[in-house]
């Protein structure tokens, strides 16, 4: 089997980390785009004695890693140039890498290891810090669109769990609508299909009309909205969850929208 072909099925899953990584689907997209040119010049860039995913995540951070995000745009800036002057709010700190390659992409400590060229050891330690900051980030209201109970539960208790107050929990885009017109939530956390056959997509559509707000998918089926072929989600969890992923996401999410808060 070719390079091409043990790659190609991996490619939704690490577009889906790369946008999560950089808080944005422009750039995460435009970071594959770049590695998969480099692998078409030099497909050696992929180690093929490692496991196919390991060896492409692990090429992904090697041009991850040489990139300068405060690096000035020059106006005929292309590539890995135009990506490096896109600033980023701010790189995503390793910890927070070995927490994304554990929990939303489901790697061992030994495959994390690989992927950022450190021990397993240090991997466990990065985790434990990446938690921490997680724990200790400025507490938000959120809006829970969801209507499966026991998911709608799930997720309320991990989102109270690290400190943050639910705003609501609704089940149908007419009720998520009508939430935030009485309150602007600091995250929402959405299903794609609903109780009432409407999509939580168009809920987000709808409140993205009224101001923006960081926004975590949730579906059974990533496939559908990892095509390439329109806008999709920064952050995207796969049904059924862990916790620990949840978590990420939640934290990755409200990180960048921290950082931009910031800079505004």
């Amino acid at each position: 089997m070719s390079l091409a072909d043990k790659i190609a099925p991996l490619l939704p899953h690490l577009r889906r980390y790369a946008r999560a990584l950089t808080g944005n689907q422009k750039r995460g997209d435009a970071y594959v785009r770049s590695l998969l040119e480099g692998i078409i010049a030099d497909d050696s860039i992929v180690n093929h004695a490692m496991d196919p995913r390991v060896g492409l995540y692990r090429a992904f951070h090697a041009i991850w890693a040489t990139t300068n995000p405060d690096a000035a745009q020059p106006d005929e800036a292309t590539g890995m140039e135009k990506i490096a002057a896109d600033r980023l709010s701010q790189i995503t700190p390793i910890n927070r890498q070995a927490l994304l390659l554990t929990a939303m992409e489901g790697f061992s400590n030994h495959e994390t290891g690989l992927i950022l060229d450190v021990n397993a050891d240090e991997v466990a330690s990065l985790i434990d810090a990446a938690l921490r900051e997680i724990d200790s980030q400025i507490a938000t209201t959120v809006l829970i669109i969801e209507d499966e109970p026991i998911i709608s539960m799930d997720l309320e208790q991990i989102v109270r769990d690290l400190g943050h107050d639910v705003m609501a929990i609704v089940v149908t885009r007419e009720e998520a609508l009508s939430a935030v017109n009485k309150s602007k939530p600091g995250l929402v956390l959405a299903d794609i299909q609903l109780a009432d056959g409407s999509s939580g997509i168009d809920a987000v559509k709808d409140i993205f009309a009224r101001f923006q707000v960081p926004v975590i998918f949730i579906t059974a089926y990533p496939e559908r909205l990892l095509t390439g072929e329109r806008p999709e989600p920064t952050f995207l969890i796969t049904k059924p969850f862990l916790p620990s992923t949840v978590k990420a996401a939640i934290g990755q999410a409200l990180f960048f929208n921290d950082e931009e808060a910031k800079a505004a």
